[in-house]
C-alpha cells in the first residue's frame, strides 16, 4: 500500500497512530510519500482510493480532470479507482448538525459555514463539545468545491476511464442510511446523500 499526502504532519500522524500498531511485516508493505498526487510517480496500483471527499480540494474542472488522468495512469491495466461524493439540496445550505456520542463523552458538530453558488466553493468545520463543558473548535477545516455526480461521471470519462459506476446508498425501515451501496442509474432527491463511485481503467 502507498499513501500520498502533501503535508508532512499528516504523514507523521499516520506513522505514529496507525503504522506503529502494525507488525513489522505489515509495516514493511506500506510506503508513505510526501508528494503531489498530480505528479507523483509510483508503481502501478490495482486500486486507488480518494476517500473522505479529499479530491474536492480541486476547485476547477481542468485541474480535477488532470488529477483523474494522473490516477488512471497510476493504475494497472485492469485497475479501479474509488472515490466518495456527497450532495443533496441541504449540501448548499449553511447549517450546524450535532451528533451526541454519550458512550464516548462528546458531541460531534458538523458545520457548513458558507457556500458560494457562483463558484461552488464551500467552507466546513468539525467541532467537538465535551461533557465537561470544554470545546475543540474547528478541529478540522475543509475548503471544497461542491461537485455534482453528473460532473464527476463526465470528467472521469473524459480522463479516459472505460466504465464509471455510481453506488447509491439504501435506507433502513426508519428511512436512515443503511451503509449498503448498490449500483444505480437513478437516485432520490434527498436533502443529503453520500455515494460511492468506481472508475475502471
Amino acid at each position: 500500500s502507498i499513501g500520498v499526502d502533501l503535508d508532512a504532519a499528516v504523514l507523521g500522524w499516520g506513522r505514529e497512530n496507525n503504522l506503529q500498531s502494525l507488525e513489522e511485516g505489515q509495516r514493511s508493505r506500506i510506503t508513505l510519500l510526501q508528494d503531489n498526487v498530480l505528479t507523483v510517480k509510483t508503481e502501478p496500483a490495482d486500486i486507488i482510493l480518494a476517500m473522505n471527499f479529499s479530491w474536492q480540494i480541486f476547485m476547477d474542472r481542468e485541474t480535477l480532470r488532470q488529477y483523474f488522468e494522473a490516477v488512471k495512469n497510476g493504475l494497472v491495466d485492469d485497475g479501479v479507482f474509488f472515490l466518495d461524493i456527497f450532495g443533496g439540496y441541504e449540501a448548499q445550505k449553511e447549517l450546524v448538525e450535532k451528533t451526541k456520542h454519550k458512550d464516548k463523552g462528546f458531541t460531534y458538530v458538523w458545520e457548513q459555514a458558507s457556500y458560494d453558488p457562483i463558484s461552488g466553493r464551500m467552507l466546513c468545520y468539525i467541532h467537538f463539545h465535551f461533557k465537561d463543558g470544554s470545546k475543540m473548535k474547528r478541529a478540522f477545516i475543509y475548503e471544497w468545491r461542491l461537485w455534482s455526480l453528473p460532473e464527476i461521471q463526465e470528467l472521469l470519462t473524459e480522463a479516459g476511464f472505460s466504465n464509471v459506476t455510481v453506488y447509491w446508498q439504501g435506507e433502513d425501515e426508519d428511512g436512515e442510511a443503511d451503509g449498503d451501496f448498490q449500483p444505480a442509474t437513478r437516485g432520490d432527491a434527498d436533502p443529503g446523500w453520500i455515494c460511492m463511485v468506481s472508475a475502471e481503467k
